[in-house]
């Protein structure tokens, strides 16, 4: 079968890859939908992720499909369930996993391999989190899934509830699901980023306000200067230590700072210990998702709150991936893109 490969730094190829047998307890996916994916684009650009995908090997994480095949061991499965899985699966044995901090496990199993024509699930993903789709449910949307568990366990996290005022920094994919699911809630949210397509879609999911922040503009005195209220939440969904560092003086006394985007590896941030003190502010950070996350992501979407027409605005084949790739290392002006992995 045809899958791209990630061989190393912003080098991948769409090639030929053998069609292995089912392991035991594993299940066979024929891949409908697959997507794009914000912690994608840094492994390209990295080469590698030591957790999550060591090159050579099959690349991609955001999919739904249909079971193809089945091994007997994979009970209460069958071929033609419409399913999605999840991109990673704990091992519910370590400390984390008894405390159900599962996105902490220290054996968290990953699976790559969404940018294919199939991919065949491990039987602990199996078990775990492989979740069986309702006839109605479009596959694009259900691709939506895994980004969005990870955003449910940030919205958790910052206990965010109606009536609070929130700021959400950065307008990518996690930015506007943030929005999504706080104005679900009912929350005022001020979205602060970068591109008008960006900025559009995150009034046009429910942000009372959007603050453009182009090029070197501060961002902490652009919001200041517009936003004309204080926050009881600011999300950090954009991942650089300075915007880590802006986050804490745009929060009200009392509040929380969710750090959600990831910074480079060997980073650090500055922080004024007098404020964070003084002010009683609560600084946390999410990470990944849990078996709960994903079913309760599955359950949004399924339940019509998010849709992938809100994120997917671009589509490609599967053999022009690599240009793809190439262009969002130059500058990621899409949202999300779908990828056809058959012709």
């Amino acid at each position: 079968m045809r899958a791209a490969v990630l061989y190393g730094r912003e080098e991948m190829r769409v090639e030929e890859v053998a069609f292995e047998p089912l392991p035991p307890g594993t299940v066979r996916i024929q891949i409908e939908a697959a997507l794009t994916c914000g912690t994608d684009l840094k492994v390209f650009r990295r080469g590698y992720h030591a957790r999550m995908i060591v090159p050579p090997a099959v690349f991609g994480h955001e999919l739904a499909g249909i079971i193809s095949e089945v091994h007997p061991q994979a009970a209460g499965w069958k071929v033609g369930d419409r399913v999605v899985v999840a991109n990673s699966a704990p091992c519910g044995k370590c400390h984390h996993c008894l405390i159900q901090q599962e996105n902490l496990c220290d054996d968290l199993m990953f699976l790559n391999g969404a940018y294919a024509e199939s991919i065949v699930v491990p039987a602990r993903l199996v078990q775990k989190n492989l979740l069986r789709l309702k006839p109605e449910t479009d596959f694009l949307d259900a691709a939506l899934v895994e980004p969005l568990a990870c955003v449910v366990q940030g919205v958790a996290d910052a206990q965010l509830r109606a009536g609070q005022n929130v700021l959400v920094i950065g307008a990518g994919p996690i930015g506007l699901m943030f929005t999504a699911l706080a104005r679900n809630l009912g929350c005022a949210v001020t979205v602060a980023g970068r591109g008008k397509v960006r900025l559009q879609k995150a009034a046009e999911l429910g942000a009372k306000q959007v603050i453009d922040v182009p090029g070197q503009t501060d961002l902490l005195q652009a919001v200041k200067t517009r936003a004309g209220a204080e926050f009881d939440v600011v999300i950090e969904a954009v991942g650089k230590p300075e915007v880590w560092e802006a986050a804490v003086r745009l929060v009200r006394k009392g509040g929380t700072v969710n750090f959600f985007g990831g910074c480079p590896s060997g980073t650090t941030v500055t922080l004024d210990t007098s404020l964070i003190h003084y002010s009683n502010l609560t600084l946390l950070a999410s990470f990944h998702h849990t078996p709960r996350t994903i079913r309760r992501a599955l359950e949004v979407i399924e339940s019509g709150i998010i849709h992938a027409g809100d994120f997917v605005d671009g589509e490609c084949a599967l053999t022009g991936l690599p240009e793809l790739f190439k262009k969002m290392t130059a500058g990621n002006h899409v949202v999300k893109t779908s990828v056809r992995v058959r012709e």
